[in-house]
């Protein structure tokens, strides 16, 4: 598989799109949790936890299918935004060197809202005494998000990262609808389950086919061993 000329641009690609995914929900979905979790005295928590939840409700197919609309500068709804970034058609915005915020954008859409709601729930179950020692010692909402709240969500943030991180080495659906529907900008072998699938459907070599899906399950488990030991995912409080 090292061998393979189409193998390591492909390490590539996903390796970018996970550290974008990654390092955008992490930071978004922490924030956003934050946010709701101090507006909830002001407006409705619920309503807005529906409304993150709806995007997820979408199959993963289904919503490519809804940013091939959205992305495209002639019939989207958002022309105007993409036209100010300089993008005239839909092959622009697909190009090989946006694809990993696009991916993002698409990941972000179908599944943050869960994990926001996971997180305001992790927020919810901080002690009020020590939140009302904070606010005693003078602490602001900066410094007691920063110092008392994301430390005590450390372990629910591992879990999103884990989580996440093994939903998006496994980068498949997204870049195949937008190659068909691309006409070929996006290279059928751009991640590395679509080289897998290539060398299982392509070229009869279920071997070659097996040995990326175990490359990419070892280094998913590593990664994820990391953080659970970092995290302190299995640490009693």
């Amino acid at each position: 598989m090292f061998a393979d000329y189409r193998f390591w641009p492909a390490v590539q690609h996903v390796a970018l799109y996970l550290v974008v995914w990654l390092v955008s929900l992490t930071i978004l979905a922490v924030l956003l949790a934050l946010l709701v979790h101090a507006l909830r005295s002001r407006v409705s928590s619920s309503t807005v936890r529906f409304l993150y939840y709806i995007p997820g409700a979408l199959a993963g197919a289904s919503s490519v299918m809804l940013w091939l609309f959205l992305l495209d500068p002639t019939v989207s709804p958002v022309s105007g935004v993409l036209r100010m970034f300089g993008f005239e058609t839909f092959v622009q915005v697909v190009s090989l060197d946006n694809l990993p915020i696009v991916f993002t954008l698409i990941a972000f859409w179908a599944g943050a809202g869960g994990w926001i709601i996971i997180l305001y729930g992790a927020l919810n179950n901080i002690p009020q005494e020590v939140m009302e020692a904070a606010r005693i010692d003078g602490a602001g909402p900066i410094a007691t998000a920063w110092h008392i709240q994301i430390p005590l969500m450390r372990k629910w943030i591992s879990y999103m990262f884990i989580m996440a991180l093994a939903a998006g080495t496994q980068l498949f659906v997204e870049p195949r609808v937008l190659s068909q529907a691309s006409k070929g900008v996006v290279p059928q072998d751009y991640s590395l389950n679509q080289l897998a699938y290539l060398y299982a459907f392509k070229q009869n070599d279920f071997s070659g086919s097996a040995a990326i899906s175990l490359l990419l399950l070892l280094v998913a488990a590593g990664l994820s061993a990391l953080f659970v030991f970092r995290g302190g995912l299995f640490e009693r409080d």
